[in-house]
């Protein structure tokens, strides 16, 4: 009796002139779509980045939102499937009618969804993907905030005499980005005289690594670049370990959650050396200290695993980057959000944010150029590698 009592009196609220009116008023919140693989292999990393994403939503809605207007994230889930992507962002422009996008981690996943941000005219910010040709192509509405895998290996290549490389072999997930990688470190490693061996590719759900670690170890190589995501990293490492391979492994890619690996692959993490775009562990030391902190802090409070913020940190990014994008634009819609990312020069969690052109003239796409880091497990802790301690 006292529900329906409770139910009928709020009827007659929301059916009142006063209410109606007001909500009339409410401003439209900008709608951004988002899109990660929430569920399948890499889902993990997807969801990370999610949480990331909406802590930068809650922290630019607690500052008055977007042009007066709070910021909805219309999230949806590629699981982990190319094909789920393409469907996904088709589905956030034509049904969902956002003005941008952000997403959608993986290259294969990304590079399904960018015909449509070019049919339909949308912009999308891609906060993960490295393959090369994701800005190479000629799409004039990607922008990326990640480092291309050539980037990353120029990153990598001012700590060579210190890792003391002589020759390397890569095992990879077989994807747009695992290839990629290869490309991009065995050209650099060339480049510097060290010997280049063994190419070996993992499909993305497999589970059993160890004909390819066989392989590798009857090889003369004294280092293995590992690109895929945390979890067959955790795999490879636990296998490499039962078969006693001799080699100092880096991972590439910045997915490798060393908290995570500690955790799961226990002592075969150690001595494994890993490039990533942020440094939980010593916020102080990222371009944006203050920042860097605040949003552990708020990471922690919330709950989320410790081992996520190496992921978690390019959802905040992404959407930082759009909202400033918004801002500029002073509207959302999709067209001028697109010229205005060209203008966007923000500070986010891994330091600044700016767009060059890079592609085919005419159609290029935009790359900003991340900060990179490298660190080392050491005796079941994250840590500076010694030459880098020691500066």
């Amino acid at each position: 009796m006292k529900r329906a009592l409770v139910l009928a009196v709020l009827a007659l609220i929301a059916a009142s002139p006063l209410v109606a009116a007001v909500m009339a008023q409410a401003p439209v919140p900008v709608r951004v779509g988002v899109i990660q693989p929430l569920s399948g292999p890499v889902a993990a990393s997807g969801n990370y980045i999610r949480m990331g994403a909406e802590i930068a939503r809650d922290w630019i809605n607690a500052h008055g939102g977007v042009l007066g207007r709070r910021m909805e994230l219309v999230i949806e889930d590629n699981k982990s499937d190319p094909k789920e992507a393409a469907s996904a962002a088709e589905k956030l422009i034509v049904r969902d009618k956002v003005p941008a996008i952000m997403g959608a981690w993986g290259s294969s996943m990304t590079l399904a969804a960018m015909p449509k941000l070019e049919e339909y005219g949308v912009p999308m910010v891609v906060e993960t993907s490295s393959a090369a040709s994701i800005t190479k192509r000629g799409n004039p509405w990607v922008f990326r905030i990640s480092p291309p895998s050539e980037m990353e290996a120029l990153g990598l290549e001012g700590y060579l005499p210190k890792l003391g490389i002589k020759r390397a072999d890569f095992l990879a997930v077989n994807t747009d980005w695992g290839r990629g990688a290869i490309t991009a470190f065995g050209d650099m490693l060339k480049k510097h005289g060290v010997a280049v061996g063994a190419t070996e590719f993992m499909d993305q759900a497999a589970t059993d690594m160890n004909a390819q670690i066989t392989k590798i170890k009857g090889l003369p190589g004294d280092t293995l670049f590992l690109t895929t995501g945390v979890e067959q990293i955790t795999l490879v490492l636990k296998q490499a370990q039962e078969q006693r391979l001799q080699r100092k492994i880096i991972t590439t890619g910045g997915s490798s959650a060393p908290n995570q690996l500690i955790k799961q692959a226990g002592a075969a993490a150690d001595g494994t050396y890993h490039i990533l775009f942020f440094l939980p562990w010593f916020p102080e030391a990222m371009p944006a200290g203050k920042l860097a902190k605040a949003f552990v802090d708020e990471w922690n409070k919330r709950g989320h695993p410790f081992e996520g913020l190496t992921e978690g940190f390019r959802g905040h990014d992404g959407i930082a980057t759009i909202a400033e994008a918004v801002r500029i634009a002073g509207k959302a819609e999709p067209k001028a959000i697109r010229e205005a990312l060209w203008k966007v020069g923000i500070t986010g969690l891994n330091g600044p944010i700016r767009f060059a052109k890079d592609g085919p003239a005419g159609k290029e796409s935009g790359q900003s150029k991340p900060s990179i880091f490298i660190v080392e497990i050491k005796n079941g802790k994250v840590a500076l590698p010694d030459f880098l301690a020691k500066k």
